[in-house]
């Protein structure tokens, strides 16, 4: 039995881990649980780098609280002004994967947030509460990609799939070493 430690206790960080093991390894007894702990970042991470180290200090955190489990992730959104325009602000998520003798982690896509959601940003709110205050009349589930793409994205679906291509080497090993 394959024992898996997500380091949130978010409904969404772990439905995206039941639905990418679901499909990477569908005839597999798969125990997955919630563990939530601290990221050691802001609230709202501002940088790659901040997203990244947030994703792997829960991964990391996890795995010392709960280390009889198999594998333990961490997931973590964060946001990032972009170099090429001023006022474009990307949202995306780091996705670390720890487990013996293995350690890989993923960047997701990025979306660019409208304006708006920038300003507030810029303002020191956080993702989740602007997406709700401005968009207080949208369908709610999915976060900020479920209403920016009229859910046809959503956090689940793209943890999932982000998840999916952390764990690769991990389910593909002897592709990985050669």
């Amino acid at each position: 039995m394959l024992q898996v430690i997500v380091a949130s206790s978010s409904p969404a960080k772990l439905d995206a881990a039941r639905l990418a093991f679901a499909k990477a390894l569908p005839d597999s007894e798969i125990v997955i649980t919630g563990l939530a702990v601290p990221s050691g970042v802001a609230e709202q991470p501002l940088s790659d780098a901040e997203t990244y180290r947030g994703a792997r200090q829960r991964a990391l955190a996890a795995q010392a609280l709960a280390p009889e489990a198999t594998l333990w992730i961490g997931m973590e959104g964060g946001v990032e002004f972009t170099q090429w325009q001023a006022s474009a602000c990307m949202t995306f998520a780091w996705i670390q994967v720890l487990g013996a003798q293995f350690d890989n982690a993923s960047r997701s896509a990025s979306l660019t947030l409208p304006n708006a959601v920038a300003s507030a940003l810029k303002n020191g709110e956080a993702l989740g509460p602007a997406i709700d205050r401005l968009f207080a009349h949208a369908p709610q589930g999915g976060g900020a990609l479920g209403i920016l793409t009229n859910q046809k994205i959503t956090r689940r679906s793209l943890y999932a799939d982000t998840l999916l291509l952390a764990l690769s080497p991990w389910l593909q090993s002897e592709l990985y070493s050669q």
